[in-house]
């Protein structure tokens, strides 16, 4: 499962709760785009906001409505013993695999995280991909690090950081990490604005943020790169730049918070506090940028 399209949903959510109905439809259309996997319960999925009982609910939503599609679930949680709990709701739930990454308040140690990983896939019987993202959990892995962390049973995949945008550059990024994890652990790019060079280079997967709201044109734009078609990938990337640009500047959440009120498939508020949408007039940016490119799913 950890090849082609893996597409991440927003979790709808006031501070009553989940938007069940509306979590369900979004991972339903995704299913039936025909993304390679769905991920519920990443940075988009806003997981780190929520309680133990929300999360098993909403892995068990996803499992529900992906009709089939393989499902992989945030894990990530502050204490070791809070991080068992929840793999074990996901697995309960009929989750296909995990997703972690190594939160933190005081800075870990690379033995820490090392540590946080064998404690953890000690007791899994699904595969667990690692997830990369300094950008919000300041945890910087080195190669080493991916190294250790890779040989540990169950670890599958590994979800990067954006690579750099250089595609030579790009391609010695994936190639120094490649060579150091075992052929059986799957490398994924994120950051949505390098995917297509991400792919290009020879990552496996992207982890996508716009994949889980718009399927198709994340899903075009993967399917070009797998067939070797890295001019027509690359030139799908050049054209969604309008979107990238506001994803670097808001950040992928509350752009696809925003994005699914305007398309009117969530409610809102549908971001927990003290997170806050879109201004007026970004949002205004947003549906012409939404327009002109014809982002409608």
């Amino acid at each position: 499962m950890f090849r082609g399209l893996s597409a991440f949903p927003l979790t709808p959510t006031t501070e009553s709760g989940i938007g069940e109905h509306a979590f369900g439809t979004l991972v339903a259309r995704l299913a039936a785009a025909g993304v390679d996997s769905i991920g519920a319960l990443g940075s988009t999925g806003g997981y780190a906001y929520l309680t133990r009982e929300q999360r098993a609910r909403v892995a068990t939503l996803a499992v529900g409505a992906a009709d089939g599609v393989p499902v992989m679930v945030g894990i990530g949680a502050l204490r070791t013993s809070h991080v068992l709990a929840l793999a074990e709701d996901a697995q309960k739930a009929g989750a296909s695999a995990v997703l972690l990454a190594p939160m933190t308040y005081q800075a870990l140690t690379d033995d820490e995280v090392f540590g946080l990983y064998e404690d953890v896939t000690r007791e899994l019987s699904v595969p667990l991909c690692v997830y990369d993202n300094p950008g919000t959990t300041h945890v910087k892995f080195t190669d080493e690090l991916h190294a250790r962390v890779a040989q540990l049973p169950n670890v599958a995949a590994i979800k990067i950081p954006p690579v750099p945008d250089d595609p030579t550059a790009a391609k010695r990024r994936v190639e120094a990490l490649r060579a150091l994890v075992p052929a059986t652990v799957t490398i994924g790019v994120s950051g949505d604005w390098t995917a297509a060079t991400g792919l290009n280079a020879g990552c496996d997967v992207w982890y996508s943020v716009v994949g889980g709201l718009f399927p198709a044109t994340a899903f075009a734009l993967t399917r070009a790169a797998q067939a070797g078609d890295a001019a027509r990938a690359t030139a799908m990337s050049q054209r969604l730049e309008p979107l990238w640009q506001l994803l670097r500047r808001y950040g992928g959440l509350r752009v696809m918070s925003a994005a699914a009120e305007h398309l009117g498939l969530v409610d809102g508020p549908n971001l927990p506090r003290p997170l806050r949408g879109l201004t007026p007039q970004a949002r205004q940016e947003l549906a012409a940028v939404m327009t002109s490119l014809g982002l409608t799913g």
